[in-house]
């Protein structure tokens, strides 16, 4: 499915981009927001506007979460208190989607449909521009460095991409069982014969953006694995198709923007050998790794929903957190240890295998560009990418960019285990309990959102921390690319010449593995050694 749909999808995605009409709706709304869709900005002025609007977003969000007791269709919902309504807020406006709440208790309808899966929409949507941003700096050879307008891109991502897929896939949901009403608490009569209440909602509308803007925010606390949220084995793998249909479309939209195909099928494959490799590895860890129970049942069965089995769980698990979903079928907190450690570095990589919708093609393009600086090291040349040279203010604002999440990553996981207010939320002693805390900080800090929920976060320390960690990891990365974008279209393009190296073969794609599995295990492994993999070899 993602293979036939790669080319006719990226290729739409680079038309919506680069077109030069509006359509009338998209006029309306640029009348609303009294901005000239057709001024081309500067990487500054495109990245105030999105703080802008990510600004207005939280606070928008923040107050109908705490009001939310007093508006309508709250369905027993009360409002949430300051740190819990700060930590959703920014989960949501950075593409986090974490959640320290249970959906189904502290959430009404309103809240979730106007606030959150809005939310959804328009994360995505920056992620998406900024991306475009970048792919336009490689293009581009513009004096002022232009790179577009934000919110012509903002508001194209969502009206021409986001909105026409999720409508037509929401209907596909509930037709596969998922439910779509404005019910409160109702009975059911369980097969032993008793009553469960269980909660109404629009939950297929919720369902099909959380997994195609790479969102994951779960409207019921079991998430994906609930079911009237994903009821049957064939919701499951359309939930996954979903989660990857876009990152996996958008190397054909870069290849399309640029002007060669080659180089978008290039960072494609090295997204899908890195995607590959993982779930390989995942789905053995599930199946018959260490932990499992092969004569009981032949798999690691605890924290599975059985509509599903291991391979299926494991086949999601992996998905969610190379992207930057957060979506989960299984409970992560229950995978075998070697199969925890591949989930965690699945994000530690950088989400860029496939990433999330934007940012994954963003950040793999960032290390595109660390690839050809260190080629152009070992033969003594400038470096250059696409016939940009990659000079000291680029090699710069990637390096800054590389840095960024592992700092706040490491930094964030020992304050929580140095200070008593984190240590008080660790369920599990020895290496599990250090793995709970890590999952928690690389999971925010990677805008990713899954956790392994014996980690108790519903605390004021852990919602201002993890939210911190959240906007750190969301904007301080974003500038830093509208920066080397802004750079990148300043230059005027040079012709590839002989010690230039080609960036769309076999080499390149093992030059730049190697960079994306160096760059993780140089920061993280001593970490993991002291977490997931000293708890596999217990």
């Amino acid at each position: 499915m993602l293979a036939l749909v790669h080319r006719p999808l990226g290729d739409h995605m680079a038309r919506v981009f680069t077109s030069p009409r509006h359509l009338r709706v998209e006029r309306v709304g640029y009348r609303v927001m009294r901005v000239d869709p057709d001024a081309d900005q500067r990487w500054s002025t495109y990245l105030l506007s999105l703080l802008g609007f990510s600004l207005a977003s939280v606070l928008v969000l923040y107050g109908l979460a705490r009001l939310q007791g007093v508006l309508p269709l709250a369905v027993g919902a009360e409002g949430m208190d300051p740190a819990t309504a700060w930590n959703t807020a920014v989960s949501f406006v950075t593409n986090t989607n974490w959640q320290s709440y249970s959906g189904e208790v502290a959430a009404g309808h309103l809240l979730q449909a106007a606030g959150l899966a809005v939310q959804n929409f328009v994360s995505a949507a920056v992620g998406l521009a900024v991306a475009v941003a970048l792919v336009r700096g490689f293009a581009r050879s513009d004096a002022d460095g232009r790179i577009g307008n934000f919110w012509s891109d903002l508001v194209r991502g969502v009206v021409r991409i986001l909105l026409p897929l999720a409508f037509v896939f929401a209907l596909v949901l509930v037709a596969g069982g998922v439910i779509q009403n404005l019910s409160g608490h109702v009975d059911v009569t369980t097969l032993a014969g008793g009553t469960q209440q269980a909660l109404g909602g629009p939950v297929a509308s919720q369902e099909a953006i959380k997994e195609l803007g790479t969102n994951g925010g779960g409207f019921f606390n079991a998430n994906s694995a609930h079911p009237l949220e994903n009821p049957t084995p064939f919701t499951n793998l359309l939930e996954v198709f979903l989660l990857l249909v876009i990152p996996f479309s958008l190397p054909r939209t870069f290849g399309v923007m640029v002007g060669d195909v080659r180089q978008g099928r290039a960072i494609l494959v090295t997204m899908a050998s890195l995607w590959a490799g993982m779930l390989a590895l995942l789905t053995w860890a599930e199946v018959s790794g260490p932990g499992t129970v092969a004569q009981a049942a032949g798999a690691a069965l605890e924290g599975k929903e059985l509509r599903f089995g291991p391979a299926a769980s494991a086949l999601f698990a992996a998905s969610t957190t190379a992207t930057s979903t957060g979506a989960v079928n299984a409970m992560h907190d229950s995978l075998t240890a070697p199969g925890g450690a591949v989930a965690m570095v699945n994000m530690m990589l950088g989400e860029v295998a496939p990433g999330g919708v934007g940012a994954g093609l963003a950040g793999m393009l960032v290390l595109a560009v660390v690839a050809v600086f260190l080629a152009g090291l070992m033969v003594g040349r400038t470096p250059e990418y696409l016939g940009k040279k990659i000079g000291r203010h680029e090699i710069t604002a990637v390096a800054l960019y590389v840095l960024t999440m592992p700092a706040i990553v490491l930094v964030g996981a020992a304050l929580a285990i140095a200070l008593p207010a984190g240590q008080a939320g660790i369920q599990e002693a020895g290496p599990h309990g250090l793995s709970e805390v890590l999952y928690a900080l690389t999971s925010a800090g990677n805008n990713n959102g899954s956790a392994f929920a014996g980690l108790t976060v519903a605390t004021p320390f852990y919602n201002t921390l993890l939210g911190v960690v959240m906007l750190v990891g969301r904007f301080v990365p974003i500038a830093l690319v509208l920066a080397l974008a802004g750079r990148l279209a300043s230059q005027r393009a040079v012709p590839p010449g002989a010690g230039t190296l080609p960036t769309r073969g076999p080499l390149f794609v093992g030059l730049l593995l190697a960079v994306v599995v160096v760059v993780t295990a140089l920061t993280f492994v001593p970490v993991l050694s002291l977490g997931p993999v000293a708890e596999s070899l217990s």
